[in-house]
């Protein structure tokens, strides 16, 4: 069971193959996402489980390094990264649904989850998260959507 969990889904006129190409360019998405300010590989040749990036950030006015990994993949389908910070994990995965096509046109709707669970939480760090959760959770939608919209933008425009 996780402590926190968003999803968000965001339909994206490309066909489902040029929206996987955008969401597994590792190095790409320093391009494609607003929010990353850098990437910085550290494990694995292109996209595959056990790869392994360093993502910087901007969250709440403040530049926030994590360490990401592949732990899922079903190509074409789906995708989970997972990553663990002091007292945190998550998992945030990545569902790629054909839509039916409209005039001809192929459409993906892509849905985004992400979970955190608490990692042996101190009786500090649960009176913390209460406090703090709401907003976090706020924070976190808002660089989902924008990182939906970043990857529909991309793949629409055939990046």
């Amino acid at each position: 069971m996780s402590d926190l969990s968003l999803v968000l889904e965001r339909s994206i006129d490309a066909p489902t193959d040029a929206v996987w190409r955008v969401l597994t360019d590792v190095e790409g998405s320093e391009a494609v996402l607003s929010g990353v300010t850098r990437i910085e590989r550290l494990a694995g040749a292109g996209y595959a489980i056990g790869t392994r990036w360093r993502e910087t950030r901007t969250m709440l006015g403040r530049e926030a390094t994590e360490e990401m990994e592949v732990v899922g993949i079903d190509p074409g389908r789906s995708t989970t990264i997972a990553a663990e910070v002091p007292g945190m994990r998550y998992r945030t995965e990545f569902e790629l649904e054909p839509l039916p096509a409209v005039g001809g046109a192929a459409a993906t709707l892509l849905r985004m989850r992400f979970s955190g669970t608490y990692v042996s939480p101190s009786w500090v760090q649960r009176l913390a998260a209460r406090l703090t959760s709401r907003l976090g959770l706020a924070a976190a939608r808002r660089a989902m959507q924008q990182d939906l919209d970043d990857i529909a933008a991309a793949a629409e425009a055939g990046r």
